[in-house]
């Protein structure tokens, strides 16, 4: 059985659940406005693969302290159906669905906290996810994150953990992201996809001869 790992944000999701789930927070009385400026530029070094995942994920975990799981659930649940759905490229439904067909096991890794990660993965019918970990204490979130981030060379170990705990190898596996903090994991991978690459990463992917995809939603009118 070979593998296929998709990216979430950005490859099957058109823009950053990150993002947009702080914005949700925000329109919702969830999470300060004064947030949204200093969030944007930080977006803005990820882009430019100058993040430190770190200084991201503590500045944008600071609404869950003191939530509890059920709680943080209950609007995830909410906001993925509002501003998520609409946003899954339909090239990626067919994607899925064709390595359904192939008899592939699917799995999707993100940057992105778990509790985005895992409940977008299963709306796409994906049951494996590997999202950052969110750090417990007494059933509360703490707004801090627990062991290796699933970021850059940080995906592939959290992915080399996955294999090991679920018997599988890379062998014939199939990749797919759009950013070039990806490269690592693209390079791991078999048969390496870029989807909508920046030209930072076409330039990778020309000289490495990985497959380019353009997915988009269709024009209304």
């Amino acid at each position: 059985m070979a593998l296929a790992i998709f990216d979430m944000d950005d490859t099957l999701v058109d823009g950053d659940s990150s993002n947009l789930w702080l914005r949700y927070q925000v329109a919702h009385g969830l999470a300060p406005e004064e947030m949204l400026p200093h969030e944007a530029e930080l977006l803005r070094a990820y882009y430019a693969g100058d993040l430190a995942m770190e200084d991201y994920m503590d500045y944008t975990l600071a609404p869950l302290r003191g939530l509890t799981q059920a709680e943080v659930k209950h609007w995830v649940d909410r906001f993925i159906e509002e501003e998520i759905v609409p946003r899954i490229f339909p090239q990626a439904w067919h994607q899925l669905e064709r390595h359904r067909q192939r008899g592939d096991w699917l799995l999707v890794i993100s940057a992105t906290g778990e509790h985005l990660v895992r409940p977008i993965a299963q709306r796409l019918g994906v049951a494996d996810a590997i999202g950052i970990q969110l750090e417990l204490a007494d059933g509360l979130y703490t707004g801090r994150t627990s062991g290796v981030l699933s970021y850059r060379e940080g995906k592939v170990t959290r992915l080399n953990d996955w294999l090991v705990g679920h018997g599988e190898t890379l062998a014939d596996s199939y990749g797919y992201s759009d950013s070039l903090n990806d490269i690592p994991l693209l390079c791991a991978v078999d048969k390496p996809h870029v989807v909508n690459p920046d030209n930072t990463l076409r330039q990778e992917a020309t000289r490495r001869r990985w497959t380019e995809l353009t997915w988009q939603h269709e024009r209304e009118g």
